[in-house]
């Protein structure tokens, strides 16, 4: 079962709230001969995840079928890319599994012990289900936290980010599970902030989106976020607004960036084509809307542009503070 994004967290009686974890969606089927790790992409993650399935091998008997969002904790927040690294860590997995533990935060039970199948169960009655089935489970099996009141969404929405937590997922109680169905909603967390625009995809005369940057604390140009798409409008606003870059007297090109942009700069594992843009001179600010999904020194969710900033100087920008084991070099 899927959720629609909102843009404010829906009220009413019926309904209730769930944080909305930064990791991986996953089912879990504990089958017979073991436990076995499915992405929301059908991919088998169970090689992986060995600490995992070693959990619910010896917590969940056999015939469950789990619901919920596999995270990594470090340093007191989720990290998503150690998730990424399990996938590509090879002989160095179990290591990465004893130092980073995976956990796996529960909402849903789609199949009870001995095989029942409790699709078409209210929620309330599926997670009462779930709750008594975790009740004696190791700590990597957690419940995810689950409330109808506002303050305490409010509470997430305003503390929780720091730990990883990207919004809200809000589900009606009565609701059967409906696989494939957007039957429940997601809330964001937004911020508004400003990045230094560095290269356009499509041309400076059409841009269509944007490769946006931050200046950290050697003085170097990062690069930060993809934008969504732009509007027209927004378009030739920009096109006013962009120059290429200047050229140096010794012809050198003076662009911090290399072109294509390389893969890796995008911090997802499974998207292996470098980007190719349009290379623009970084002295145009953008006001840009993001989510909280920012992790060393990406937001990995594209993000919206605003609107341009004239009246700003790259150097009112926010600050990048360096971090350790980044891919940029």
């Amino acid at each position: 079962m899927l959720a629609a994004p909102v843009d404010i967290v829906p009220e009413g009686p019926g309904l209730v709230h769930e944080p909305k974890w930064d990791g991986w969606r996953m089912i879990a089927f504990r089958e017979t001969e073991g436990p076995y790790l499915q992405s929301r992409a059908g991919r088998n993650l169970s090689s992986y995840f060995p600490d995992i399935t070693q959990a619910i091998r010896s917590a969940v008997p056999p015939g469950v079928v789990l619901d919920g969002e596999l995270i990594v904790w470090e340093y007191g927040r989720t990290n998503f890319a150690q998730l990424q690294r399990r996938v590509t860590a090879g002989r160095d997995l179990p290591r990465l599994a004893r130092e980073c533990p995976a956990h796996y935060v529960l909402f849903d039970l789609l199949v009870d012990t001995g095989g029942q199948v409790i699709l078409n169960l209210p929620l309330s009655q599926r997670r009462a289900r779930l709750q008594r089935l975790l009740a004696d489970a190791p700590p990597q099996l957690t419940l995810t936290p689950q409330t109808g009141d506002m303050r305490q969404v409010s509470d997430w929405l305003l503390h929780w980010t720091v730990a990883g937590v990207e919004g809200v997922v809000s589900k009606r109680l009565a609701r059967r599970y409906e696989p494939g169905r957007r039957g429940w909603s997601k809330f964001r967390t937004r911020i508004v902030t400003e990045a230094i625009i560095g290269g356009v995809t499509g041309s400076i005369s059409r841009p269509e989106t944007l490769l946006l940057g931050r200046y950290d604390q050697r003085d170097r140009l990062r690069y930060t976020a993809r934008s969504h798409p732009l509007t027209i409008n927004q378009a030739t606003e920009l096109a006013a607004l962009l120059a290429p870059p200047r050229i140096p007297l010794d012809g050198s090109v003076a662009h911090p960036w290399p072109h294509p942009l390389p893969a890796s700069w995008s911090g997802q594992f499974d998207r292996s084509e470098p980007v190719a843009y349009t290379r623009v001179e970084p002295s145009v600010v953008a006001e840009i809307d993001a989510d909280v999904a920012f992790e060393h020194g990406r937001w990995r969710h594209r993000v919206r542009y605003a609107r341009a900033r004239p009246e700003m100087s790259i150097r009112d920008v926010p600050l990048l503070i360096e971090e350790q084991n980044t891919t940029q070099g």
